[in-house]
């Protein structure tokens, strides 16, 4: 199974992150966050904030373990440009491109066989109790729906006692 976070329109330009994300490739992904940590660059940074959330993803969203997560790809594309102008002499001006970038990072989830193992023996254990399930409710539904009944029409009867003694009471006053 494959998890992935993505950040988009980073302000970084796509090369600089690139840089960075060539030497994080292909390593495990234990080294990889140690070698983020410790690159003396702004690019890692934001390497490693998308990476964290990866792991995070995987491990809320999937109930993955991080020895189970192996750094599958990381991709860095480029995002829009924001085009700006400098002054400069005789009244003229100079265009600046500020470059933004989108870094996503896809992790996958190894199948370990004790895993696969634990996850068969539990849905059989899921079907038998299914099955086991759809033969008492039913006669537990039959049962609720002749107690609701009872006490329905002992509720419903015990307001129309009062109000005829209330009415009677009424007339007798009126009367005198």
């Amino acid at each position: 199974m494959l998890v992935k976070a993505v950040q988009k329109t980073t302000r970084q330009t796509p090369r600089k992150l690139a840089l960075v994300a060539n030497t994080v490739r292909g390593e495990s992904l234990a080294d990889a966050i140690k070698q983020l940590a410790v690159m003396q660059r702004r690019a890692s940074l934001v390497l490693l904030k998308v990476m964290r959330q990866a792991i995070a993803n995987a491990m809320h969203n999937h109930q993955a373990r991080f020895e189970d997560l192996e750094l599958k790809e990381i991709i860095i594309n480029e995002g829009p440009r924001y085009k700006r102008w400098r002054a400069v002499s005789r009244g003229r001006a100079h265009g600046i491109v500020k470059r933004t970038s989108h870094v996503t990072v896809v992790l996958k989830i190894k199948e370990s066989s004790e895993k696969s193992k634990e996850s068969e023996k539990s849905v059989k254990t899921q079907v038998k109790e299914a099955q086991s399930k759809k033969t008492q409710p039913k006669k537990l539904e039959k049962q609720s729906t002749k107690t609701t009944t009872k006490t329905k029409a002992k509720v419903s009867q015990k307001p129309k006692t009062k109000k005829l003694k209330e009415t009677s009471k009424k007339t007798t006053k009126k009367a005198k």
